[in-house]
């Protein structure tokens, strides 16, 4: 399995690695949403991990791009991570093509099951591995 985490900060890239590998999951980096978009275009990801506010395009901005797309890459499951706690941001988020947010710090039980989750959904995917 691999997925795409695109995050402008380092730190937190390297706390989301650290939890996808107790799983064996591969992670690819992406550090804007630009290069985020240009990986999903050059590869092939079983989900992407988008960082709600980044300098320049923002995610959810990605996600639409994304959304946009015509080919099976449109239906990606994205969840849109956040430190952002506004009450309505996950309907918002979710109603301009997001599958799910999850808000930091990060809980891995949490980023588990959402991940397991959405994959699940999925007809074409692999089975999920926690």
């Amino acid at each position: 399995m691999q997925i795409l985490y695109v995050e402008d900060d380092a730190m937190n890239r390297r706390v989301v690695r650290d939890m996808l590998s107790v799983a064996g999951i591969d992670m690819i980096e992406a550090v804007s949403a630009e290069s985020g978009l240009e990986l999903v275009d050059q590869q092939d990801f079983d989900m992407v991990l988008m960082d709600l506010r980044m300098p320049g395009m923002d995610g959810i901005t990605a996600v639409q791009h994304i959304r946009a797309r015509t080919d099976v890459k449109a239906n990606i499951p994205i969840i849109i991570i956040t430190a952002d706690t506004a009450a309505k941001l996950r309907e918002d988020c979710v109603a301009r093509g997001a599958d799910e947010l999850i808000t930091k710090p990060i809980a891995m039980q949490q980023l588990f099951d959402n991940i397991g989750r959405l994959l699940a959904r999925g007809a074409n995917t692999a089975t999920p591995m926690f």
